[in-house]
């Protein structure tokens, strides 16, 4: 568990399922998400799988009412004797513009750097997602490059994926000495 001035970043509890429901219900969150609106019934069962796994860490409020207001994902890429990962993240739309996502993420790289010997923590995202690379520049993290066409979360009316190019971005531990 992590904590900073207003969240707690912790590991997903089955309970979460409600919260989680709420903003992966809405079709807004997968503008640059793969996937669509879930169910009540699917959220329980991500929050299930969650529960069980240490991919994804849910972000709470720390006022006390622990409600779940985004989550962050954080997975190691392959070779694991890279000591990589990278680093994701959703928020609620009510929750966001309040700056939650750069404050639970750079808690989370911090915590990678001091306490799980990473090397380096990447993060992409949709040219077009003007929060999301902010986010990622906020936490410090440096654009490293452009990936075209490498992506899509939308499909036209014929059904041909409409395809997006993605910014790579990454920070490693030296830089934050």
């Amino acid at each position: 568990m992590l904590s900073t001035e207003r969240l707690v970043i912790r590991p997903f509890q089955e309970s979460d399922h409600k919260d989680l429901y709420e903003y992966l219900s809405l079709e807004e969150t997968y503008q640059y998400e793969p996937g669509k609106p879930i169910s009540l019934e699917e959220a329980r069962k991500i929050a299930s799988e969650r529960a069980k796994g240490t991919d994804f860490w849910a972000v709470t409020l720390k006022d006390g009412s622990q409600k779940l207001i985004g989550h962050l994902s954080f997975i190691q890429t392959e070779p694991k004797s890279f000591l990589t990962w990278e680093i994701g993240f959703i928020f609620n739309p009510a929750f966001q513009n309040n700056g939650f996502a750069t404050e639970a993420s750079r808690a989370l790289i911090a915590h990678a750097f001091a306490e799980m010997d990473s090397h380096r923590v990447v993060g992409f995202c949709a040219t077009e997602n003007v929060a999301s690379w902010r986010v990622l520049e906020k936490c410090g993290m440096k654009r490293e490059g452009l990936l075209r066409k490498n992506a899509f979360f939308q499909r036209d009316k014929n059904g041909r994926p409409y395809w997006l190019d993605s910014y790579e971005y990454a920070i490693l531990a030296e830089d934050l000495i």
